[in-house]
Parts: structure tokens; sequence; C-alpha cells
């Protein structure tokens, strides 16, 4: 008696068990595919210039490559062809406005902020994206990255945020615990620093104008002025069929090739600041797109 009643129960937890990932299973089968954006940076990526040509630094001017460690997007299209105009693609991502500053801007409040590898955006996959696109569109809004700040013969580090978009509203921002309180919209250029290791902290604006934003297609599919929509070619055409079974992850690598750009006064190639060495650029300097799937 005592040997039936195990051997029922030994059945009941097989059953249990086998009902268990039978369910979880199902589960995993029946979640939509998806399309999963990431970005990652780098130093040794080719450094373009406003029309998408190789860059160099021009005469007076001196640049470092940050080490980059947040950013943040606030529109993604995919464009078919190079005649694809600006918001006649896929949109893919639109991320949230206000006009609480007066005309309307970016909500930095709102604005998802990520790593390097971090899952900026996870997208079902639905028939409306099914085609094939050649270019992807990026309209960068913010980046944060460590840079070099040379003064009295000692280089110190420190925090560079860099406010890229068309125009954003910022509320307080901050770099570790310093404080930012802007209150207010800031076009595309406004900057923030902070020592990390010494009680120093500063903004400013670069020139209007200033920020290099690479666009491959400015013959054929103009980027407005003022923008930050970076534009970059897949290797191979990225095709959306409608019948994928399972995610695709695609990276957009960031040039931050020397991307951080300043006027000199000493012509050592070092930032300084205290003797009167202002920001001038900002912009990434190239993207290139590619996926997995």
């Amino acid at each position: 008696m005592t040997k039936n009643c195990q051997t029922t129960g030994i059945l009941l937890l097989l059953v249990s068990i086998f009902g268990f990932f039978s369910c979880s299973s199902d589960d995993a089968l029946s979640e939509e595919p998806s399309l999963i954006i990431k970005f990652k940076f780098d130093a040794n990526q080719l450094r373009l210039n406003n029309i998408g040509q190789p860059s160099i630094i021009p005469d007076g001017n001196a640049a470092q490559s940050p080490d980059m460690k947040k950013i943040s997007a606030h529109y993604l299209e995919l464009a078919p062809s190079a005649t694809t105009l600006l918001g006649q693609g896929k949109i893919l991502y639109h991320a949230p406005e206000t006009n609480l500053g007066g005309s309307m801007a970016i909500d930095f409040s709102q604005a998802l902020v990520v790593g390097a590898d971090e899952v900026f955006l996870k997208i079902p996959i639905t028939p409306e994206m099914i085609g094939s696109y050649e270019w992807i569109r990026v309209s960068l809004a913010y980046q944060s990255g460590v840079i070099q700040v040379f003064q009295d013969g000692v280089t110190y580090a420190g925090t560079l945020d860099s406010f890229v978009g068309y125009n954003t509203f910022i509320g307080t921002h901050s770099i570790g615990n310093n404080l930012f309180p802007v209150n207010g919209n800031r076009t595309q250029g406004y900057w923030a620093f902070a020592l990390n290791d010494f009680p120093f902290a500063t903004s400013g604006q670069a020139p209007e104008g200033a920020t290099t934003v690479p666009n491959p297609l400015f013959q054929t599919s103009p980027i407005p002025q003022g923008s930050c929509v970076v534009t970059g070619k897949f290797a191979n055409n990225f095709i959306i069929t409608g019948n994928e079974t399972r995610d695709i992850v695609m990276t957009l690598s960031l040039s931050i090739n020397n991307s951080f750009e300043w006027t000199e006064v000493n012509n050592d190639g070092k930032f300084e600041p205290a003797i009167g060495e202002n920001v001038v650029d900002m912009g990434l300097r190239g993207l290139i797109p590619s996926f997995v799937n």
C-alpha cells in the first residue's frame, strides 16, 4: 500500500514537471520576434564630416576621443533608398517632446539613456515594417563621456554632457553631485562639464551650426540645419520579410574618433579651457549599422 502511494506520488510529480516545461515552451514560442537596437562607440571608426567624407582636424583646432559612457536618441527611421526623404521612411521611434520651454523641444526628463551594448529599444516586428532598407537615420539627442583637461601642468579627467538634439527642454540635470538647473530650452550644442575628483563645474553653448552631423545623402535627402540626424548605410540591405521567428539585434556603431574638438591657444593638443580654449564641436563622426538575425 505504501509502495503504491509512493509510485502515484512520483507520477504526479513527473506530470507536473513536464506540464511546467510544456507551458514554458509554448509561451516562448508564442512571443513575437522583436527588433532590438543597441549602440556602441568606436574611437577607430572613420572620422567623417557633414557630408560623410573623411575629415581632418582644421588648423588652429585640436581634438580628442572621449571615453563615451551614455547616449540617447529621439528619432530612428529606416530608409529604403538614397532618395527617401527624411520622414518618408519607416519611423521606428520618436521620443516625447514638449513645449514647456516655449518652442517644441525634446523632453529630456523622458529620454531613454543607455550605455554601450545596452538595449535602447525593443520593437515588436509587425507587418507594417516589412521591406528592404538600405539606410538608417538616427537623431541623436544627448551624450555623456569622460574627457581630459589640462591646467597648470596637470591633466584632469572630467565628465562632459553634450545636448546635440535640435532643441531640448531640460529641467535640472546632474553630473555626479553637480546640479545644473536649466529649466528651459537649449538648442544644439549646449554642454555641461564637471571634474571627476575636484569641486569644479561649468556649462556653455557651442557656436550655432558647429556640431558635425554626418549625412552621406546630403544631395538626395538633406536634413534640417541644427538637427542631429546622423545617417548610416547597411553593408547589406536590412530586410524584414514578416516571417521572422526570432529577434533581430541591430547595433548602431558611432564614431567617437576625435569627436570632441576645441580651438587652440597653446598648440599642444591639450584642452585648456582656463586659457580660453573653447569647445567648437561635439558631434559624433559617423554611423555604421549592422544586424544579426
